[in-house]
């Protein structure tokens, strides 16, 4: 835990994996990217929607394209800790159950440890593995600068320039397909370590990070930060995702990364949010992976008792929430049961309902 630990209702805790500044465009902006989508789509499909089309058997949509992620969305499932684990532990009584209700999900894989050298790569290995499957990658970028504001999950780019080098060298390895970006989980909810200027600096950084990715691949949907339901009011988080630049720069809102709270709680909480932020080509996604069992009294550090939520889905029957994804990797610690990020069977077996 860092000199300026996390309040308690922080989503903090993540995987530890793995710009130069550009114009705005505004042929770039999500405004200009959906216009397309739907003209596309009215023209009878012309300009294929590659991978967010529905899957094989859903019945095809007419009219002009949703603004969200179309039903049928299948998620790309890039192994991570608990894959290894199971492939490595095949003898072990909790192998079956973990292997079932963990490993075979979809989940989503963060860049978190700062190498700038790579991360194209890695992220193109991520996203060409998807594109190769006909399926759609969900990554979570995460390395603001002071990240965690000093907590469980320190860390992050030295200082903003070289966050906006590395955001450039993200965005390059996304490809031409279409991809779900996760853009720094509670870097706009929890920002009482910064200064009105380091505000301004961080949610500029955002904007920009954002853009490069649509520059890159305009197909990427990126998301930006809302925290959760039991943090800040829906009228506070839309007034800082304004500030952060979510209605010029960002496809949609994520709520609920790495906590507990229940489907049903971050879904009311995610609309409140979008309507107050008053756009309706915004979407949601949920992060559902460790929601089963819904909050702990509020403890957010690998409480007990939890179990996995509802399973990675497009098709939520809401047209507000885009998808419910599981962004935090179940088994994965929060940093109190060990370091924040290492996998823990333990965890993942209780999870899994074991």
């Amino acid at each position: 835990m860092g000199a300026l630990p996390c309040p308690p209702t922080s989503a903090s805790s993540r995987r530890e994996r793995s710009i130069v500044r550009i114009p705005r465009a505004a042929d770039t902006t999500a405004r200009r990217r959906r216009a397309l989508a739907a003209t596309a789509a009215a023209l009878g499909g012309l300009l294929s929607l590659g991978a967010f089309a529905p899957a094989q058997g859903t019945p095809a949509q007419s009219g002009p394209a949703p603004a969200g992620l179309p039903e049928g969305t299948v998620f790309h499932n890039y192994p991570g800790l608990v894959q290894e684990w199971v492939a490595e532990n095949p003898d072990d009584p909790r192998q079956p159950l973990i292997a079932d209700r963990i490993a075979a999900q979809p989940q989503a894989t963060w860049f978190s440890n700062y190498e700038p050298e790579t991360v194209t790569e890695d992220v193109g290995a991520v996203t060409s593995a998807a594109a190769a499957a006909g399926e759609v990658p969900v990554l979570v970028s995460y390395m603001i600068p002071n990240r965690d504001c000093g907590g469980a999950s320190a860390g992050g780019a030295p200082d903003f320039a070289s966050y906006l080098e590395w955001a450039e060298g993200f965005a390059a390895g996304l490809g031409s397909g279409p991809a779900v970006v996760i853009l720094e989980p509670d870097a706009l909810a929890l920002t009482t370590c910064l200064d009105d200027a380091g505000r301004a600096e961080r949610f500029g950084a955002l904007a920009q990070a954002a853009d490069a990715m649509h520059a890159a691949d305009p197909e990427a949907r990126v998301y930006f930060d809302a925290g959760h339901s039991a943090w800040h009011s829906p009228g506070d988080m839309a007034q800082i995702l304004r500030e952060a630049g979510v209605l010029e720069s960002g496809d949609g809102i994520y709520t609920n990364v790495s906590n507990y709270n229940t489907t049903a709680d971050e879904t009311a909480f995610a609309q409140a949010v979008l309507a107050a932020l008053g756009d309706a080509d915004l979407g949601a996604v949920v992060d559902t992976s460790r929601n089963g069992n819904g909050p702990a009294g509020g403890e957010w550090c690998d409480p007990p008792g939890r179990l996995v939520g509802q399973n990675p889905t497009a098709d939520t029957g809401n047209a507000a929430i885009d998808a419910y994804l599981w962004v935090k990797r179940p088994g994965e610690l929060d940093g109190c049961d060990g370091p924040a990020g290492s996998f823990s069977p333990d965890k993942a077996y209780e999870l899994a309902g074991g």
